[in-house]
């Protein structure tokens, strides 16, 4: 689906919401919508947003994060316990769970898994523990294979951390 495609799908979902798509909302759902493989943070989107219209202020971002996240159109996601939440766009007909992720902890480098890899976890708390699951967020923390190629030809072990490149995920 093209981008203008997926700004009507909002607006309309916007609207039946009664709603309405102005300006600084739809200047920062077209931040989204154009940066929607980068997993921004509010702040993030905030200063990408300012850049095309100056006038709009950080609590308006938020709010709109906010909205969009109460009509399903965002997840809100947390890769590491430091308080920072992520965005990412919920996808189109989109199974019952949303995607993983993989992050690189040398580079910060996030990888999105669009496959359902707990249905067996699922099946095993539904029969054990007679709770019927409706979601779950999994973030699996490693090196990509890109750092692991660097970690070889600079002479370490493919799979252990460089500690002289390895990124604070805290700034992520």
């Amino acid at each position: 689906m093209s981008k203008a495609e997926q700004l009507e799908q909002i607006r309309k979902q916007l609207q039946e919401a009664g709603y309405k798509l102005t300006a600084q909302r739809e200047a920062t759902v077209a931040v989204i919508l154009e940066c929607s493989q980068a997993h921004l943070s509010a702040e993030q989107i905030f200063i990408k947003t300012k850049a095309e219209v100056p006038e709009i202020g950080l609590a308006t971002v938020y709010r709109t994060l906010e909205m969009l996240t109460e009509l399903h159109v965002l997840n809100k996601i947390s890769f590491v316990e430091d308080g920072v939440t992520h965005y990412d766009l919920c996808e189109e007909n989109a199974s019952q769970h949303f995607h993983h992720h993989l992050l690189c902890l040398q580079c910060g480098a996030i990888e999105e898994i669009h496959e359902d890899l707990l249905v067996s976890v699922e099946q095993t708390v539904a029969e054990r523990f007679s709770f019927a699951v409706l979601d779950h967020r999994l973030t699996l923390q490693g090196i990509c294979a890109n750092c692991q190629a660097v970690n070889s030809a600079n002479g370490l072990l493919a799979n252990q951390l460089d500690p002289s490149k390895q990124v604070d995920i805290s700034q992520l």
